[in-house]
């Protein structure tokens, strides 16, 4: 619920603080007081289009601020959090969540959301949740064809919840299987060509049968082939280095030499024996490079352009399949992934077999169920097209008769219905749809019936109506004060109001107070009790605040709404 409202030059307003709080909160004042603006503000806030001209005269910009009273946890606090907002937590499981709104007589609009600044969307989408308008102009909730069905639905309680959960879920059931069948014969042509070159490309594969990094071992040994003569010199010239002709000098015969010097003074000093030690490590050394050298230059003597030929035509094949594949290690990937996407493939007859027998089952069941789904709307309608009739015989309609028609629609994730809410106001006219039927007067109390009924078992957290009790007056003022004030005890209600016998029945009462300088004229808002109440209740009644006989009336309302609670 809404705590508390400030507003800063909107309109007339120059500043004004509304204290708001649970229960029936009536506003009055003067015509031109601004008692409009305060809806405008709450439409600011819930992230309505911004009117710059509404921003008063002389200021550059108008401010609105909000303070809301909200559960803790839920759909509102993770809307505020996904925007960056936060919320300050109260006892009691319930949070208070600060919005705001300013627009610039230059055209600019900016919004904040828990204290975060945010699009003006996220006010938007709290407004769902938040708060329910009505006014003169804006039914749209009795006007809109899905708002209707909805608050039927509302209406209806656990029965229809059950039946439109069921129905839910069997039409994403069947959607999915149609969805998957539908395109899988669609595709046929599409998935037998995969199919196809799957298998052509794991043929060429297989037939060349790689193994992981061949290529890079073949590039290799190719460019050694490519270079044998050169390389053969090399290792034949180290080769005879260490261990060539007996008549020449090696390393390994001068490392022999070296070594047996050293020996024969080692006895004289140890440090020459390790030095011998080390020649001897030297020999030992150069003897093993010369039989490895010995070794490559017979691989070489064996290697020749047959076997060059033979490596350059594997790497011509594994050249192949990398432009085909990207790299090597792709190509032997897809006879992992590719053979199980071929079975897939090759099993689409069967599986359109199945899919299509999983489909036709599950239409079935979404016929059961949008049949049970229509006859629990069906239902609920007649229920709520008696209710809502015996409110507006309370309501200056004591002819009026409402019906709620539940009939065949467009299948959506909703159902099948087409909902409408007609209203035929008098005995012998053809029931008509509320929007088209009633007068601006006759929908305000076409639509507080409606929510009057159906608070009593799915309430909204804030209702505000803006001159609900338009063309009315007497005895059926008295019944909207009081449906208003019923509405109340389920959730917060605000009301724009011209009559007393609606304020009457508030248990808050705010009083637009318009004064004049001369020059700029500015309003502010004050709660208003004992004779300040039975004041402006006169001058809502004869015009008169100070009339003795209008203050008498006054004073009769208050007692009537009073023993009313």
């Amino acid at each position: 619920m809404i705590e508390e409202m400030r507003l800063r030059d909107l309109g007339v307003i120059q500043q004004a603080v509304l204290p708001i709080g649970a229960g029936f909160t009536a506003i009055t004042g003067e015509t031109g007081a601004g008692k409009t603006m305060v809806v405008t503000g709450l439409g600011l806030l819930l992230g309505q289009r911004a009117d710059f001209g509404a921003v008063r005269a002389g200021a550059t910009q108008a401010t609105v601020d909000g303070v809301w009273n909200v559960p803790d946890s839920g759909p509102v606090v993770e809307r505020v959090r996904d925007a960056g907002g936060d919320i300050e937590p109260l006892p009691g499981g319930r949070a208070e969540l600060f919005l705001g709104r300013s627009i610039s007589s230059e055209g600019r609009s900016r919004a904040s959301v828990g204290g975060r600044s945010a699009p003006a969307g996220v006010l938007a989408d709290l407004a769902d949740e938040l708060v329910v308008v009505h006014g003169q102009s804006d039914q749209l909730r009795l006007k809109s064809a899905t708002a209707q069905r909805d608050a039927l639905d509302r209406f209806g309680g656990d029965d229809v919840a059950r039946a439109a959960t069921q129905y839910r879920a069997a039409y994403e059931t069947h959607r999915a299987l149609a969805n998957e069948l539908d395109k899988l014969t669609t595709d046929r042509d599409a998935r037998a060509a995969e199919a196809q070159k799957l298998r052509e490309e794991i043929s060429e594969i297989e037939s060349v049968a790689p193994t992981a990094g061949e290529d890079d071992e073949l590039a290799k040994r190719a460019e050694r082939l490519s270079h044998v003569e050169e390389l053969r010199a090399a290792a034949a010239l180290a080769h005879d280095a260490l261990s060539g002709d007996p008549n020449l000098p090696d390393v390994i015969s001068l490392a022999a030499d070296a070594r047996r010097a050293l020996e024969r003074s080692g006895d004289r000093d140890a440090t020459l024996t390790d030095f011998a030690a080390q020649a001897a490590d030297i020999g030992y050394r150069a003897t093993d490079l010369a039989a490895a050298l010995a070794g490559y230059l017979a691989d070489l003597d064996d290697s020749g352009p047959h076997e060059l030929a033979a490596v350059d035509e594997r790497r011509a094949l594994l050249a192949g399949l990398v432009r085909t594949h990207g790299s090597l290690g792709a190509a032997i990937a897809l006879l992992d992934t590719g053979s199980a996407r071929l079975m897939e493939l090759d099993d689409d007859d069967d599986r359109i077999v199945r899919l299509t027998a999983e489909a036709e089952a599950a239409a079935s069941t979404l016929d059961d169920a949008a049949h049970a789904l229509t006859q629990a709307r069906t239902e609920a309608a007649g229920r709520l097209g008696a209710a809502v009739s015996e409110e507006l015989r309370a309501l200056a309609m004591p002819d009026a008769r409402i019906e709620v028609t539940v009939s065949p629609g467009a299948e959506s994730a909703s159902g099948r219905d087409d909902v409408a809410i007609l209203l035929a106001p008098h005995p012998g006219a053809e029931p008509r749809p509320v929007s088209r039927g009633a007068s601006g007067g006759e929908l305000s109390r076409v639509m507080l019936a409606i929510e009057v009924v159906i608070a009593a078992v799915d309430p909204v957290p804030t209702f505000v109506f803006d001159e609900v009790d338009a063309g009315i007056g007497g005895a059926a003022a008295i019944e909207v004060g009081r449906r208003l004030a019923r509405l109340a005890e389920s959730s917060q209600v605000i009301a724009v109001t011209h009559l007393a016998q609606v304020a009457a029945f508030a248990g808050n009462h705010l009083s637009v107070v318009k004064e004049s300088d001369g020059s700029v004229t500015a309003s502010s808002v004050r709660r208003l009790d004992g004779d300040e109440r039975e004041a402006e209740m006169a001058r809502l009644l004869s015009g008169l605040s100070d009339s003795d006989a209008a203050l008498t009336h006054a004073r009769e309302l208050l007692a009537l709404a009073t023993s009313d609670r």
